[in-house]
C-alpha cells in the first residue's frame, strides 16, 4: 500500500489564544495549508496517576506527509504542554483541487 501524501494532524491546547498562535505559526511557516480550530471540547484523561477533565481547543492541521516531521518539531517547540497530543491521520481520498492546494501551500519556498 502506498503511504498517504496528505495528513490531518491533531493537537489540543488550553486556550483559544494559544490555539490561534499555534495555527498561525504553522501556516506562516508553510507547515500547514490550513488549520481549523474547534470550539472548546472537554478532554478526560489520566495524567500523573489522576483523572483530569479539562476544556481544550482542538486544532486540525492540513498538511502533506512530506512536511510532517517539521510540523511535529514546530508543535513540540511552540506548545506549552509537557506532552502535547500530536497525532497524524492519513487522508486517503479527497478533492484533487483541495489536495493540490494543500500541496502548493505547504511546498517549501526556494530561494532564487
Amino acid at each position: 500500500m502506498t503511504p498517504p501524501a496528505w495528513l490531518t494532524v491533531l493537537t489540543t491546547t488550553d486556550s483559544e489564544e494559544k490555539a490561534r498562535f499555534l495555527a498561525r505559526g504553522a501556516v506562516e511557516a508553510r507547515l500547514a495549508a490550513c488549520v481549523q480550530i474547534s470550539a472548546p471540547v472537554t478532554s478526560v484523561y489520566r495524567w500523573q496517576n489522576a483523572i483530569e477533565s479539562t476544556e481544550e481547543w482542538q486544532l486540525f492541521f492540513k498538511t502533506t506527509a512530506e512536511r510532517y516531521d517539521e510540523l511535529e518539531v514546530y508543535l513540540q517547540e511552540a506548545h506549552d504542554y509537557e506532552t502535547p497530543e500530536i497525532i497524524a491521520l492519513p487522508v486517503l481520498r479527497g478533492s484533487a483541487r483541495y489536495l493540490g492546494w494543500v500541496s502548493a501551500e505547504t511546498a517549501p519556498v526556494t530561494s532564487l
